[in-house]
């Protein structure tokens, strides 16, 4: 990668410029075509018989100056919009934020490999959930139930410790990850020990920890919301300076960017995001890790466009696995942490194998 690539403008190379910019157009409504998609399909696919034209036509209805009768009964309504669509909007912010982080952590740490999981969230979180579930911490605060309460502040003191202990040890990149592999071991040690102490409650604990997505309504997704909207709002504001970023650090300096700041900034709101997703659904593996890597197969590596299609795409991954997990051992539920390891492990195997000269 070369300043002069990074730097094209329309004015220095106008035919290389209108190439990305068709590319990235047409990468996005791709994109956006591919998430209403996965909604609908979503939104029809369950016991309840709900056609696929009824779900549109429901959808339409519901805009503005526009009224058409899907031929929904009452309960078919009430399924469909008090389960079935909070269900794929959670799946789909879920997706979002996990993809979405994966590209940030990837590009603050120039590292193809680098995963939201990676400062030890998902140990973090994990036992939270534990706690709150093998000590049967059954309480909440209005909407926010406690498992999920706990999983928050589980992964946010893990991110915590490891950035205060990579701190301390130097203020490498590399130092910051081995403290984050640091605390997550620790955090999982203790987890495994509680586990064994109320061995009542494994398959809960064990359910959640592979991922799923469960909701009663808004709620969660309402919960999750406000972070996908604050924290997105960070990534994609960083966008270009990542970009920069992919030079070395001594040449974003040289080029005006505050890589430190740059630095903390992507990782506070990366991991902020993934906590409150994981605090929702769960651990869902593998989506920030393959989705980015996908997204610069497609379109490119420039990250005003693996950022923004990074997130759709895992919003519609996400939603699509869900279905996956509800489907696939019907009337069971599989995790859907299963199906996206299921999926993304042999995808991510193929794209180290075709990738493995330049990740030397």
């Amino acid at each position: 990668m070369t300043l002069a690539g990074l730097l094209t403008t329309p004015e220095t190379d106008g035919s290389v410029a209108v190439r990305a910019f068709r590319l990235s157009r047409l990468a996005l409504f791709s994109s956006l075509g591919f998430v209403f998609l996965a909604a609908l399909i979503g939104a029809a696919v369950g016991p309840a018989d709900i056609s696929l034209r009824a779900v549109l036509i429901e959808l339409l209805d519901r805009l503005p100056l526009v009224n058409i009768d899907s031929g929904l009964d009452e309960r078919q309504s009430i399924i469909l919009w008090q389960w079935r669509i909070p269900r794929v909007v959670l799946g789909g912010l879920v997706g979002s934020s996990l993809a979405m982080s994966g590209a940030g952590y990837q590009g603050v740490f120039r590292n193809p490999l680098a995963a939201p999981f990676l400062l030890g969230v998902a140990a973090g979180a994990g036992l939270g959930a534990t706690i709150a579930i093998g000590y049967d911490l059954r309480y909440g605060f209005g909407p926010i139930d406690s498992i999920a309460l706990f999983a928050f502040v589980g992964a946010l003191v893990a991110v915590g410790l490891a950035t205060a202990l990579g701190r301390s040890a130097g203020r490498s990149t590399s130092v910051l990850l081995l403290a984050g592999v640091a605390v997550a071991s620790f955090f999982t040690a203790i987890q495994t020990y509680i586990m064994q102490q109320n061995s009542d409650s494994l398959r809960e604990v064990y359910a959640w920890v592979f991922g799923r997505l469960v909701t009663a309504g808004w709620s969660e997704v309402g919960l999750l919301g406000p972070y996908v909207l604050l924290c997105g709002l960070v990534l994609m504001a960083s966008r270009r300076q990542l970009d920069i970023m992919r030079l070395g650090e001594d040449e974003a300096e040289a080029l005006g960017v505050n890589t430190r700041r740059l630095r903390w900034t992507v990782i506070l709101a990366s991991s902020l995001l993934t906590a409150a997703a994981v605090a929702v659904s769960g651990i869902i593996a593998f989506v920030g890790l393959v989705i980015p890597h996908l997204v610069r197969l497609l379109v490119g590596s420039s990250y005003r466009i693996v950022v923004p299609l990074s997130g759709l795409l895992g919003a519609g991954f996400v939603v699509l696995a869900d279905v996956a997990a509800r489907t696939v051992a019907s009337p069971a539920e599989l995790p859907i942490g299963v199906v996206t390891a299921f999926i993304g492990a042999p995808f991510f195997g193929l794209v180290l194998w075709t990738s493995r000269k330049e990740l030397v």
